[in-house]
């Protein structure tokens, strides 16, 4: 690897992991997430990451086709397992011209605002303009789990 490759390596990184760590609007009711795919796609969008956490990350953007066939499926899954007159589970960097989503898995919640002070879980996918990296390697498990994990092999 070249001390090029290395930088721009890092760059994505830091690019990618701001946005995600970055502040992200929910989409509260399902009228703001059909407004947010509409957004979408009257826009450019041959330039978009499909990450599905827990899959290796994608290497290259995906297609217009592709992107509109997951627009719709996970519209249709979203509103078909999340159960609630509401939304709530999609986040956004910009409304109107986003370049970042998080959607979370609406059978994999835990305590997604984090106010039972444990760490809210990975999101189910991501759509992104930044160059994704493997979330699961590069978020640290907490100090409770590292400590279980120690005992079990102490």
């Amino acid at each position: 690897m070249t001390n090029t490759s290395i930088q721009t390596d890092a760059h994505n990184n830091h690019a990618f992991m701001e946005k995600f760590h970055g502040k992200l609007i929910g989409i509260l009711r399902w009228e703001q997430l059909d407004e947010l795919w509409q957004t979408l796609k009257s826009q450019q969008t041959d330039n978009w990451y499909i990450y599905h956490i827990g899959e290796p990350p994608p290497q290259n953007f995906c297609s217009t086709d592709k992107l509109l066939h997951f627009i719709q499926e996970i519209d249709t899954l979203l509103k078909h397992d999340h159960e609630h007159d509401y939304c709530g589970i999609v986040y956004v960097d910009n409304k109107n011209t986003p370049s970042f989503i998080k959607i979370y898995d609406p059978n994999n919640l835990g305590h997604v605002c984090g106010s039972s002070g444990a760490p809210p879980p990975l999101p189910g996918w991501i759509l992104s303009q930044a160059y994704p990296i493997d979330l699961e390697a590069t978020m640290a498990p907490t100090g409770s789990r590292k400590r279980w994990w120690q005992k079990v092999f102490s």
